[in-house]
């Protein structure tokens, strides 16, 4: 893919002022240029200069008052399946991608180029040659994140010679290297991981690291098949900055062995005496897991690999910055063992919340799961296809018939021992929670000096009850509460208007037990109950967090079917009578 084609030129344009133009920006050729009437073609010494001359020059650069238009040259036999797709914003993550990719048809390989920009560029081939047109029309200009996309055809050299098909999947293996060098985008699960590595480094190192007009971190990069993030402006004047590195699990271990290294050469070099231990960000939420059942997992780490592991304590948390600082000593070699093992538990942890929430996400409407801060922010599987459902309606209850959400009042049930854990020092972290999630948080009086559990009133709307329920589940687990591989599983009790208990019961008990399957919660509602001075009674939900979660925005969706029903019964009918009221 030498070979460009250069589009848009000025008629007063020659083989000269084309040869300048490249020149001018330090592009190489390889043989002359071939000037016809508006257009030009070119060959480059290979891929990287022309891919230099695409970027630098497509758009950019004017020649006669005309913008230039280069991109590859292809014979139009060979225009079929395969697209150039180049600008893609930095940050955008493979997820995404392969979404708006797939829109257009089935996708059979996306492979990066490596280029020296800072937006990526990916080759994409298409099983149709339809489908590759439609991607070609509708994506080329397409506006991503303030990044106008430019797709082009590229030689498909599996074409058919002749005819409108198109050739077999001959010559497929994947030219170049594969995705995980990644220099813009988060790669897919099971080539890069969806959890980046996260360290701190001394402020005075971070020159060392980024090297001559930046030379050492791009060979980092280069050598690691990573891309790092070094984030200088953050924490203006803080004696630690962080680095972000974004990889497969070895390539990330590999980029922060070199970065240690190069540390140590840095302390010698400039007599600095103290000890650099390698520290390590992780989020709050998957720390509990790392830690173990009475520090157990943390303790095997510490001996299987000879280092001394600390865990910053949880008062340094707030609502704007939820990841704990692991801080690992030893050699560099021990410290690399220990990041290994430290980030493998991070990552089983998030590959296990992340099951469980892509299982249930999608039968809970209205939820804007992006917004609850369960995951590190950014974070692969959590973009706009997971985080971004349509409003749900009156569906689920979770609006009323005015168009707000309507608020709900839970009662959940946690060990009694764990009320210091959610009320926190002075009543910080029930607080913060309460702020947080939008939701009234109270802790209910013991009933009774030997009571074993506790009952937390939680009141708010659905999006609220999920996002408190949620770190108060979450808590529990850190706090370890519960075994490490033992599931949170708690109690909780909604009211429901006693007339519509049946309903929830169904005929036979049908509903009810559909509703267990469904959710995998247990669901009772207890017989022979009294209602209660407002007419209503218990229902009882137990089961882990997204269980009790469904069974709830369950339960709420039938009391909005029976509401929906009352309002129906209750509106005039045309040229009727109101409904004579009964008597008692």
């Amino acid at each position: 893919m030498n070979k460009l084609y250069i589009g848009n030129v000025s008629a007063e344009a020659s083989e000269e002022d084309l040869e300048s133009v490249f020149e001018q920006w330090k592009i190489p050729h390889s043989g002359p240029f071939l000037v016809k009437s508006g257009y030009a073609f070119v060959d480059c010494p290979d891929e990287k200069a022309a891919m230099r001359a695409i970027d630098v020059l497509s758009g950019k650069v004017e020649l006669h008052g005309k913008l230039l238009e280069v991109e590859h040259s292809v014979p139009k036999r060979q225009r079929s399946c395969k697209l150039q797709i180049r600008n893609i914003p930095p940050h955008m993550q493979w997820e995404v991608l392969d979404g708006m990719l797939a829109q257009y048809g089935a996708v059979e390989s996306c492979e990066q180029v490596n280029t020296d920009t800072e937006t990526a560029v990916v080759n994409v081939r298409y099983g149709a040659k339809d489908h590759a047109r439609m991607a070609m029309e509708k994506l080329n200009g397409y506006m991503m994140d303030n990044y106008p996309l430019k797709v082009s055809y590229i030689p498909d050299e599996t074409a058919a010679p002749e005819g409108p098909g198109v050739g077999g999947r001959r010559g497929f293996n994947a030219r170049g290297p594969p995705r995980s060098g990644s220099p813009g985008l988060g790669a897919r699960p099971k080539v890069q991981s969806d959890i980046p590595l996260r360290v701190l480094v001394p402020t005075q190192f971070v020159g060392a690291i980024i090297g001559k007009e930046g030379a050492t971190i791009r060979n980092i990069t280069k050598q690691t098949h990573s891309k790092i993030d070094i984030h200088r402006k953050e924490n203006a004047g803080a004696a630690e900055k962080p680095i972000t590195i974004h990889s497969t699990p070895e390539g990330c271990s590999k980029a922060c062995t070199t970065i240690m290294e190069i540390m140590q050469k840095e302390a010698l070099d400039t007599k600095f005496t103290e000890e650099i231990p390698l520290k390590i960000l992780a989020h709050n939420n998957f720390v509990g897991r790392l830690i173990g059942k009475e520090g157990r997992n943390l303790k095997k780490i510490e001996q299987d690999t000879g280092t001394k592991i600390t865990i910053s304590p949880l008062q340094d948390l707030t609502l704007y910055n939820p990841e704990r600082t692991i801080t690992v000593k030893g050699c560099i070699e021990a410290c690399s063992r220990a990041e290994e093992e430290v980030m493998k538990k991070v990552r089983e942890a998030y590959e296990s919340d992340m099951a469980a929430m892509n299982l249930q996400s999608n039968l809970i409407p209205g939820l804007n799961l992006n917004a609850l801060g369960l995951f590190p922010s950014g974070t692969p599987g959590m973009g706009p296809s997971m985080s971004n459902f349509p409003p749900s309606g009156a569906h689920g209850g979770c609006s009323s018939f005015g168009g707000q959400p309507e608020s709900e009042t839970v009662h959940l049930f946690i060990p009694a021992l764990a009320v210091g854990a959610i009320i926190g020092k002075q009543g910080q972290h029930i607080k913060q929670l309460s702020h947080f999630a939008g939701a009234s948080i109270k802790i209910a009086p013991a009933e009774g000096m030997d009571a074993k559990q506790r009952m937390v009133i939680i009141v708010g709307p659905p999006e609220a009850q999920f996002k408190a329920q949620c770190r108060i589940f979450g808590k529990l687990k850190e706090e370890n509460f519960f075994g490490p591989k033992e599931e949170v599983k708690l109690e909780a009790h909604i009211k429901v208007p006693s007339f519509a208990a049946g309903r929830v019961i169904g005929k036979g008990g049908k509903t009810v037990n559909e509703l267990q399957n469904l959710t995998c919660a247990e669901v009772v509602v207890p017989r022979d109950q009294t209602p209660d001075e407002n007419d209503q009674v218990i229902v009882k939900i137990s089961g882990h967090f997204f269980a009790c979660q469904l069974a709830q925005r369950k339960i709420q969706e039938i009391l909005a079917q029976v509401r929906r029903q009352q309002q129906q019964q209750l509106k005039p009918q045309p040229g009727g009578q109101p409904p004579m009221p009964r008597r008692k």
